[in-house]
């Protein structure tokens, strides 16, 4: 009774323990690999519920793509607008406890897109310092009134100065198109030549050269020939002095190709009207310079006379008093007016 009581309590609680010297070598591997198990299975941290959550989020992992629309959205970089949202297949043959074959579910990640401002494009609008003043004087208009009388005729004054403005600007504004508009330099050579046309001559004004988007600002004829006028306005605060080679210079800034096309100009009139008249006709290019300070009366740079534009009567006069210069009747003044008329047409 007693032996096998032992035996049971032996098969219950592991092997007896045996001398190291006595027990077989596979028998002492035997107990270092159960020693071994015993350990690890104490060591071992119990099971959480977040470990079930993640062995749940697994599970949904949705399966590589079988299909070629699958391969092809896999394929596509992770910023890929077509990879914004992702379709899961299914997996073929499933069916709901209905016997209905189920439909391919979706999974639909949208990608982060950072939202669109709604004023982003008003800061870039040109008519932005117009809407600012505008709201500052009904503002002014509105706050004078409420403190006068009430908020009531406050807020009719601001709607006043708004209406107002609003048609004073709509009067005022051109609808020309900005190449063409003539800008405070060419309206001031143009008052300057109308006061010419009684020593006889005459001007026309914002010429287009055809074949190009070039515009001819003055083309003016009278005794002493025919001129075409390029009106400038610099800034007053940068100096304006030449240099050699017939190099003009604003402050540090080249006008070079001020002066080159300035002659460009003068080439092409001088093509146009010659073809027109069936006769040579030569058109010298001359530039007015309006706001800094011109250092000298008549400078020729580069073929340009350059000068000041409140010296323009002065530079007309000196070159009729030119003997070197073949001088133009009023027949042939008028004649080459009309040709100019029709080889120029007015620039649009």
């Amino acid at each position: 009774m007693n032996r096998e009581t032992g035996g049971k309590a032996n098969r219950d609680t592991g092997p007896e323990p045996r001398d190291a010297g006595s027990a077989a070598p596979a028998e002492l591997a035997e107990q270092a690999a159960a020693d071994g198990q015993q350990r690890a299975a104490a060591d071992r941290p119990e099971w959480s519920p977040a470990d079930t959550l993640e062995l749940a989020l697994a599970e949904l992992e949705p399966p590589a793509p079988a299909d070629a629309e699958g391969r092809a959205l896999a394929e596509l970089p992770p910023k890929s607008p077509a990879n914004s949202f992702r379709r899961t297949p299914a997996e073929p043959g499933t069916q709901d406890p209905a016997g209905r074959a189920e439909q391919t579910p979706r999974s639909f990640i949208p990608a982060f897109r950072l939202p669109a401002l709604p004023f982003q494009g008003i800061a870039a609008d040109p008519r932005l310092p117009i809407w600012i003043t505008r709201g500052l004087m009904a503002i002014a208009a509105a706050a004078a009134a409420t403190i006068w009388q009430d908020w009531r005729l406050g807020l009719t004054a601001a709607a006043l100065v708004v209406i107002v403005d609003i048609i004073y600007r709509s009067r005022t504004t051109s609808v020309i198109p900005a190449a063409v508009r003539a800008t405070s330099a060419q309206r001031r050579t143009r008052r300057r030549l109308a006061l010419l046309k009684g020593a006889g001559y005459v001007a026309l004004n914002a010429r287009a050269i055809p074949g190009s988007d070039s515009v001819i600002d003055h083309l003016v004829i009278g005794p002493p020939g025919v001129f075409a006028v390029d009106s400038e306005r610099w800034d007053r605060r940068l100096p304006v002095h030449a240099a050699t080679a017939g190099r003009l210079y604003h402050g540090p800034f080249s006008q070079e190709q001020r002066l080159d096309h300035a002659q460009w100009e003068a080439g092409q009139a001088t093509i146009l009207l010659s073809a027109a008249l069936g006769d040579r006709v030569r058109v010298r290019p001359a530039m007015a310079i309006y706001g800094p300070t011109i250092p000298w009366t008549v400078a020729t740079l580069r073929g340009v006379d350059v000068f000041a534009g409140r010296r323009l009567r002065r530079y007309f006069r000196r070159k009729a008093r030119e003997r070197d210069v073949p001088r133009l009747d009023a027949g042939q003044i008028s004649l080459i007016h009309a040709a100019a008329a029709r080889a120029l047409p007015p620039a649009r």
